[in-house]
């Protein structure tokens, strides 16, 4: 039985996720039977492609600087001081990420537009006299959106590595003379660039695939949308195969260096001793801690705000908050003919590729905690991997290889939509059943079997009730998360009757008159339903649905 789980999954992993891979690669290096770099040579030539690269590579590398700058001196704030309301604001920054940039991009064109709220802001106040293009060309919004979004992932990861730093390798570096600054360079972040470099590395793939903000923002100079726009002509034009291999050897090459330099730091903790005694701030100290926090609160969940505005807003022209306000458009969501469509697709979708998740997560979870056997590693791996492709890829991958097939997503993508969901969000179910399963003590599975009962009544009565939770818990995190995925959405569904919620979203952004705002109404339901399915993820398993960001 065990073995037949394993080559079940192993096939499953194989077939969906190894073989579109192996496809790109296939059609990116044969040209006309013939091993080539022709496609790549053609990529080079091309100042548009030339530009996409550049650009997305630099807009990696800026949101990593951003979002250094932000999250890491607040994850020392929060680790070394104590201060009122520390635990609710530790949870409220956990909220950008509830809400994909590529839905927060609709409401922040209505702030960062050329007369939008910010600009007649800063002109009542006096500060600016003409209004300044904070958007520009597009690339600036797609930088804040990404920041303010992904800042999270860098504050909890460098959290995770300052909770598991030993305290008293500071006092002795005091001890010998040296003083903040060279403890800072010399021991303290030393000791936490695991986690800081396994933030980057997710921050930078995050950044350069996404797919929704960029379209949002019309800026096509990104990798992401020149293989999202090159798929309409995918047989005559191969250079999307291309583009697609180069966000991989990028991807690749971000993990192999980060893994590379941890591997090489000579830097080793052990484990605390004892736990950090917190500075308890005060009086007019608290104002230096409440100041910051606050306005990067404020901030961070700007595109909350503003998507929750338009979607209210009757009349919102030249003026900084909308002049009129309706709920007519959240009727609308329940009653448009494209809107009712996509709620019900989407929940169709999410919640078979949530039980497929669940069946496959339970297993490989058993599978590399229960069990020994040939191949194990692999299985882990494979069942991982998902955490290190884009969901572009994935997406692409799917497209192309099975466009020829009975499979094919321009006829009817339904199938493969739910195997993308799955996939993508398969590495959620696999850390959280296995964490269950390292938690329960094989005694009580051995005193099961001791006192007469089978295999069968063992997993029904002791098993599976001890990992419900972690598998409750997960599935509620797939399916939310497979409401609003968006790079499968935007690029496997096609026809206007398969639409998913995302890709509902972005037609109606597109729509001139009230597109916009129904789309926003769509998108603040999205955020309400992901918001209750981490509370509830939380109050399952006992602990922060943050676990699931951290990296490591």
């Amino acid at each position: 039985m065990k073995r037949l789980l394993f080559i079940f999954c192993f096939i499953f992993l194989v077939t969906f996720l190894i073989i579109p891979l192996f496809y790109i690669f296939l059609n990116s290096f044969v040209v006309n039977n013939k091993f080539s770099f022709e496609i790549f040579k053609i990529i080079f030539s091309n100042y548009l492609l030339r530009q996409s690269i550049i650009n997305s590579f630099v807009l990696g590398i800026v949101v990593v600087i951003l979002t250094t700058i932000i999250g890491v001196p607040l994850a020392f704030l929060f680790f070394r001081y104590d201060f009122p309301g520390k635990n609710i604001f530790r949870t409220l920054f956990f909220l950008p990420l509830i809400v994909s940039p590529f839905v927060g991009a609709i409401g922040m064109r209505q702030i960062l537009s050329r007369f939008g709220s910010l600009n007649l802001l800063l002109m009542k106040l006096k500060i600016i006299h003409h209004p300044v293009s904070w958007i520009g060309s597009g690339f600036l919004g797609i930088v804040i959106l990404e920041t303010l979004h992904l800042f999270p992932i860098m504050f909890l990861n460098i959290s995770a590595s300052l909770n598991n730093f030993d305290i008293s390798c500071e006092e002795e570096s005091y001890n010998l003379g040296a003083n903040f600054w060279q403890t800072f360079k010399n021991i303290t972040f030393p000791l936490i660039l695991p986690g800081y470099f396994a933030a980057s590395s997710i921050i930078f793939i995050w950044a350069i695939t996404d797919l929704g903000t960029p379209l949002v923002f019309e800026f096509p100079e990104l990798i992401s949308v020149q293989i999202f726009n090159n798929l309409t002509d995918i047989n005559t034009n191969p250079t999307g195969y291309g583009l697609v291999v180069i966000v991989i050897l990028l991807t690749v090459v971000f993990f192999i260096f980060t893994k590379r330099y941890i591997e090489k730091t000579p830097y080793v903790s052990q484990r605390p001793t004892f736990k950090f005694e917190e500075k308890k701030l005060e009086g007019k100290k608290l104002l230096f801690v409440y100041i910051p926090i606050v306005s990067l609160l404020f901030i961070s969940l700007l595109p909350h705000i503003s998507i929750i505005l338009t979607s209210f807003s009757k009349k919102w022209f030249f003026s900084i908050l909308p002049s009129e306000y309706t709920g007519r458009f959240y009727k609308l969501v329940f009653f448009h003919r494209l809107t009712k469509r996509g709620i019900f697709n989407s929940f169709f979708y999410s919640s078979l590729s949530t039980l497929i998740d669940i069946f496959l997560g339970f297993s490989i979870g058993f599978l590399l905690a229960r069990t020994k056997f040939k191949g194990k590693n692999i299985l882990d791996i494979l069942s991982m991997l998902p955490l290190a492709i884009p969901g572009i890829i994935i997406a692409f991958g799917y497209f192309t290889t099975f466009s020829d097939t009975i499979l094919n997503p321009r006829q009817n993508p339904v199938f493969l939509l739910i195997i993308s969901y799955s996939i993508r969000r398969l590495p959620y179910l696999v850390r959280s059943t296995y964490s269950s399963f390292q938690q329960i003590s094989e005694n009580l599975e051995e005193a099961s079997y001791n006192l007469g009962a089978n295999t069968f009544l063992t997993f029904r009565k002791i098993t599976i009730p001890l990992v419900s939770p972690g598998l409750f818990a997960g599935g509620i995190l797939t399916f939310s998360f497979s409401l609003l995925e968006v790079s499968s959405s935007l690029i496997l569904a096609v026809r206007e009757r398969f639409y998913p919620i995302s890709k509902v979203i972005y037609t109606l952004a597109g729509r001139v008159v009230d597109g916009p705002y129904v789309a926003s109404a769509l998108g603040v339901l999205g955020m309400i339903l992901v918001g209750i399915s981490f509370a509830v993820s939380s109050k399952v398993v006992a602990k922060r649905v943050g676990e699931f960001f951290r990296i490591g």
